[in-house]
């Protein structure tokens, strides 16, 4: 295992980036690294010993059992019961065949695959956005290392950061169309719009739809490669357990079956028929049946979480108050004016983005550091939207005060 493990050229780069949720590391992380372990059980000779075995006529010599070993695991061989007879028929035992147990390492390893690439999507495309979150996270994570005062500078520059991505990427215009557009993102929240601040929330909820569908598919890519009903298999498993029915011999994993071979003589094809047993079957059966209830776990979680932020993105108010719990543990709400500012701070301001930004940066640090991070761009936000009346109250004063000064240097003048 250190030797296979060891030829890998570095196993956290397959690991990824913690700038997602769990749920999502379930899928690409975690179930990959028990599909790689299982496909490397299956293949290896040291866990299995050898995959097959024949039981061949007494007549044979080495060089035929050897023979008879090969050409029956490298063709199909077919299972009948016990209690059955033997078809003459070679097209009804060519229906009983059983083509998947060559294969399984490999699509063992193609599942994991398939797990992978919702999670390399997302890598390769969530920079479009215009930040850095790789880079972002790792500096919330870096702010819980040094000492106070540097944890305030660390925090600062990263709301100074955040608040120039913010800004450059605000609607500059406000006709009809922004407005539509704006209106039409509060339902279609997958559209990625970097400056509707949608990109993020979009592609992260596309890609949390691409794992939902790729465990459904699973189901439907076992069905096919093993040519048997896999989508019914663990509810056969809960029946016998049920019932207290014993684990007889599953007809999906055979371990005793029948191989047809010829062998050529001169002008003469003679027809062997030999029984096998297939002790790959054994660790195959247990793998596919965990694999069944922890597919079904999987899809659960994921449906569920799918729709947790479903839900979350249609309801507006939920990231205000997402904001406002923040701004309230740091005592930043003090008057109705901050009450009114702050659903303006998260619907025009952070916007979607931004307020998952907070999201992946609580799930990947503590809660303490977006808190942290929210009131210096509350503070940032605060001081672009302070009130002018002051100002505009003192311009008055100063235009009565220069007019009769004017006036009167106008007399001195003219005398």
């Amino acid at each position: 295992v250190e030797g296979i493990l060891g030829a890998v050229p570095s196993i956290s780069k397959l690991r990824g980036t913690n700038n997602d949720d769990w749920i999502d590391r379930l899928n690409h992380r975690y179930t990959v690294l028990l599909l790689v372990i299982f496909a490397v059980v299956v293949s290896t000779g040291q866990f299995v010993g050898e995959p097959i075995q024949c039981w061949c006529p007494a007549e044979f010599t080495d060089a035929y059992e050897a023979y008879t070993t090969y050409i029956c695991w490298i063709s199909n061989t077919y299972y009948i019961p016990m209690e059955e007879t033997i078809p003459i028929d070679i097209r009804q035992r060519q229906d009983a065949e059983i083509t998947y147990y060559q294969w399984v390492p490999i699509i063992l390893l193609f599942q994991a695959l398939l797990f992978k690439i919702p999670n390399l999507f997302w890598r390769f495309t969530h920079s479009a956005s215009g930040v850095n979150l790789d880079k972002i996270v790792a500096m919330s994570e870096e702010t819980q290392l040094g000492s106070p005062e540097d944890r305030a500078e660390a925090i600062k520059n990263l709301a100074m950061y955040l608040d120039k991505w913010l800004d450059t990427y605000q609607e500059y215009k406000n006709n009809i169309f922004v407005r539509a557009k704006k209106k039409a993102q509060t339902f279609c929240f997958f559209m990625c719009d970097r400056r509707g601040g949608t990109y993020l929330v979009g592609l992260f909820i596309t890609i949390k739809i691409l794992y939902m569908a790729n465990v459904i598919g699973q189901f439907f890519l076992l069905n096919a490669f093993m040519a048997t009903k896999y989508n019914l298999y663990g509810f056969e498993v809960i029946k016998s357990l049920i019932e207290n029915e014993p684990m007889m011999e599953s007809p999906r994993f055979p371990r005793v079956t029948l191989c047809d071979f010829q062998i050529r003589q001169l002008q003469n094809l003679q027809r062997w028929t030999v029984q096998c047993v297939l002790p790959v079957n054994l660790f195959n059966e247990k793998i596919f049946i965990f694999l069944w209830f922890w597919y079904c776990l999987i899809a659960f979680l994921t449906a569920v979480n799918l729709v947790k932020w479903v839900f979350y993105q249609l309801y507006q108010n939920n990231k205000v108050q997402y904001v406002k719990k923040y701004l309230k543990t740091s005592n930043e709400i003090n008057s109705g004016f901050d009450k009114k500012l702050c659903a303006k701070f998260s619907r025009d301001y952070l916007r979607n983005d931004g307020i998952f930004l907070m999201y992946v940066i609580s799930k990947n640090s503590t809660n303490l550091v977006v808190a942290d991070l929210i009131k210096e761009l509350w503070k940032i936000f605060k001081s672009k939207h302070k009130p002018h009346s002051n100002n505009v109250e003192d311009e008055p004063m100063m235009n009565s005060e220069k007019e009769p000064l004017s006036g009167s240097h106008l007399l001195n003048s003219s005398a």
